[in-house]
């Protein structure tokens, strides 16, 4: 489970790459790292409840904190950027 904990950050990570440029969706990418950083917290904080290897606890938490911390910033790029 630790490891499915960095592979949502991963993951995140190819998504922001692949749908990118001006017609990208960012409500659709805020969504898709706000889901995937939940996930990705809850999985690394179970892996530590089981296995207790807090090496896994650190990175997961890291890593999706901040993806999640990229997210909120571009929710409020776009509220700035709306009229």
């Amino acid at each position: 489970m630790g490891i499915s904990s960095i592979i949502t950050v991963i993951i995140s990570i190819i998504i922001f790459f692949i749908d990118r440029g001006p017609n990208a969706d960012i409500y659709f990418i805020i969504k898709i790292f706000g889901a995937f950083s939940i996930i990705g917290i809850l999985l690394a904080v179970f892996s530590w409840v089981i296995s207790k290897r807090v090496v896994y606890l650190i990175i997961g938490i890291l890593g999706n904190g901040l993806v999640l911390a990229y997210g909120f910033l571009l929710l409020i790029a776009m509220g700035i950027s709306e009229p």
